[in-house]
This record gives C-alpha cells, structure tokens and sequence, in this order.
C-alpha cells in the first residue's frame, strides 16, 4: 500500500510540473503580439525546464523512485521576430519593429503534449484510487 501511495505522490509531482508547463504556455500565447515587456524589450517566450528527482521508497527498501520536478523556467534565446512595419511608431530606422520570439504553432504543439501527459497522469491517479478502493474493499469480505 504504500508503494502505491509513493506512486500516486510522484504522479502528483508530474501533475503540478504539467500544470505549470501549461501556465506558461498560456503566458506565451497571451504575450504573442505584446509589443514591449515591463523593461521596455520585446517579450520573449517562456520555456519550462524540468528535472527528474530520485526520492528513497518510504517502506525502507532503499529503491528510488524517479519523480518530475519543474527546475527552472528561462527565456527562449531566440532573437525576436522582426516585422516590417514603417508606420509602427516602434519601428526603427529601417522600419523594423521588434516583436515577441513566439510562433503560435508551437505553442500550441506544445499545449496539446503538456495537455495529454496531464490526462495520462491523471489517469494513474484515478485508477490507483480505484485499485486502493477495490483492495480496501475485498478486506472487509
């Protein structure tokens, strides 16, 4: 039982890094035409990156247990997108304007695989409840 209880609490990990991908990702895609950030530069997307953590099983056999973990989130170092437009009071002397680094298509690539490795996490969690009801429940017959 309690190895079952230590999955659930890794696949909880993945769940919390999985949302965080997909806060981003949402971050990204509402910045996607926001001209300037708060330090006056274009802003630049946003990119989750993860760590897989080994924990120690609690039941003291000493086996450990990946679990995934978000590290950090930086800044995409692709330069920003150039867009030619003269009119733009942005523009510069070439009639350039600095514009986000984010490509709509991406993100939302990127949106569907964070979205189904949520469902599949989940998933686990639902059917690892449904596996600790079942055997609570042959115990009482």
């Amino acid at each position: 039982m309690i190895n079952l209880l230590t999955g659930i609490q890794n696949t909880s990990s993945a769940l919390d890094a999985e949302r965080t991908r997909l806060d981003v990702i949402s971050q990204n895609i509402a910045n996607a035409h926001t001209a300037h950030d708060v330090n006056g530069q274009p802003y630049q997307r946003r990119v989750v990156v993860f760590e897989s953590v080994l924990k120690t099983a609690m039941d003291g056999s000493q086996a450990e247990l990946p679990t995934t973990q978000v590290a950090r989130i930086e800044r995409d170092r692709r330069p920003p997108l150039q867009l030619h437009d003269p009119t733009n009071p942005e523009a510069d002397a070439k009639g350039n304007v600095a514009m986000p680094n984010i490509n709509i298509h991406e993100e939302m690539a990127d949106m569907i695989s964070a979205s189904r490795t949520y469902e599949a996490n989940l998933a686990v969690v639902k059917n690892a409840r449904s596996m600790a009801m079942q055997t609570l429940a042959m115990g009482r017959h």
